[in-house]
C-alpha cells in the first residue's frame, strides 16, 4: 500500500516542482507587486524596469467619476514627479499564460499615507523579454 502511494506521489510531486507555469505565475506576481510598490514609493528606476514599452503598448484608466484617460505609454517610464507614498495590495489574480505572453487581471487596494483607500480592477498585459516578464500595457478601472 505504501509503495503504491509512493509510486503515485513521487512523479506528481516531481511534475509540480518542475512546472514552468508555476514559476511564471510567481514571477508575474512578483513583478506586479514591485511595479505597484515602486510607483507609490517614487522609485522611478525600479518602476521603469518593470516595463518594456512597445509600439502597441497602451495604458487606459477609467476614473471613479467616469472619465477615461488614455495615457501615453512612454509616460509610465518617465521619472515619477509626485509619488503618493503609502502601500498597495493586489489580490484575486487570474492569469492566462501562453509561451512568452500573458494577461493578468487582479484587484488592487491602494492605501495612502493618511490611510485613505482607493480600489481598482486591473488588467495587465505582459511579455517575456530576454527571459524576464515585463509589462507592455494595462487597463485600470477605479471604483468606490
Amino acid at each position: 500500500m505504501k509503495l503504491k502511494l509512493a509510486m503515485y506521489l513521487i512523479p506528481n510531486l516531481i511534475f509540480l516542482s518542475c512546472n514552468p507555469k508555476a514559476d511564471d505565475t510567481q514571477a508575474i506576481k512578483s513583478l506586479l507587486e514591485k511595479e505597484s510598490s515602486s510607483w507609490r514609493l517614487g522609485d522611478s528606476e525600479a518602476h521603469a524596469a518593470c516595463w518594456h514599452i512597445q509600439p502597441y503598448s497602451k495604458i487606459l484608466i477609467s476614473t471613479v467619476d467616469g472619465k477615461a484617460l488614455d495615457i501615453p505609454a512612454e509616460d509610465i517610464i518617465k521619472p515619477i514627479a509626485n509619488a503618493s507614498g503609502g502601500t498597495s495590495m493586489n489580490t484575486n489574480y487570474k492569469m492566462s499564460i501562453h509561451d512568452n505572453n500573458a494577461w493578468v487581471s487582479h484587484d488592487e487596494v491602494s492605501i495612502a499615507k493618511d490611510g485613505k483607500k482607493t480600489f481598482s480592477h486591473e488588467i495587465r498585459l505582459l511579455e517575456k523579454i530576454n527571459g524576464n516578464w515585463k509589462l507592455v500595457g494595462q487597463s485600470i478601472h477605479a471604483y468606490k
